[in-house]
């Protein structure tokens, strides 16, 4: 599955108040791993932004007066994320801003683009229910360094979205096979079929040593201790 983790910088709160996406940054992820192939792009809304955005994301009229316009890298977005599932945090505020965007150019909404979307900040909330679920707040929870994070960034908050979604969404990965045994035909039981001896390999101590490294980790990430270390599960 093709995903990809999106976020936006904007002149101010409310497209319909006249302001405008100034910077998009997009993470790719293919089977739950980090591709490399990123999307990230400043562009000049042609006005300027609020004071309380300002100082948000620190990008001023200067810095972008000589930055594309969005018609400009619209065609290169579409393409980039087309049918992929997207994942941002409180979607329903970027989705706006990427709708009213595409409406302006007189084209189909960015919603009709994708395969779907995941909103990181619902699941934080039912995973998290009564406490500060921003993307700060969950970098700290599963032990995410975000101290080069001075000011809001498209591409950085997209990279560290990436990494809280990852955590987030660990447990969900299947540990299990689904064995399917077709009927052949040759009416030969199961019971007849004679098995291959078991072959047992002991890990080496390196091989112990970096498994109880790694759940010293999963430790630290949740704060606890973690499933594997739970002799009552």
């Amino acid at each position: 599955m093709r995903q990809i983790v999106l976020d936006t910088e904007t002149t101010g709160i409310n497209p319909k108040q006249g302001n405008r996406i100034i910077e998009i940054g997009c993470v790719e992820l293919f089977e739950r791993k980090l591709t490399g192939n990123n999307f990230h792009v400043y562009i000049n809304p042609e006005r300027d932004s609020e004071e309380g955005a300002l100082a948000v994301h620190g990008l001023t009229t200067e810095f972008l007066r000589d930055k594309p316009r969005f018609h400009e890298v619209v065609e290169d977005l579409r393409a980039y994320i087309q049918g992929a599932e997207v994942i941002i945090h409180n979607a329903p505020f970027d989705l706006g801003f990427l709708n009213h965007e595409f409406n302006l150019l007189k084209l189909p909404t960015f919603d009709s683009h994708i395969g779907g979307v995941i909103d990181t900040l619902v699941q934080a909330k039912e995973m998290r229910p009564g406490k500060r679920n921003s993307l700060d707040a969950l970098c700290e929870h599963f032990g995410i360094s975000n101290a080069h994070r001075k000011l809001h960034g498209a591409l950085l908050d997209a990279e560290l979205l990436a990494d809280v979604y990852l955590a987030m969404t660990r447990g969900q990965n299947s540990l299990g096979m689904d064995i399917v045994i077709e009927e052949s035909g040759s009416g030969i039981a199961m019971a007849e079929i004679a098995l291959a001896d078991v072959i047992v390999l002991r890990a080496s101590e390196t091989e112990e040593a970096e498994h109880i490294a790694l759940l010293d980790g999963l430790d630290k990430a949740v704060k606890g201790t973690c499933v594997w270390r739970n002799p009552s599960l």
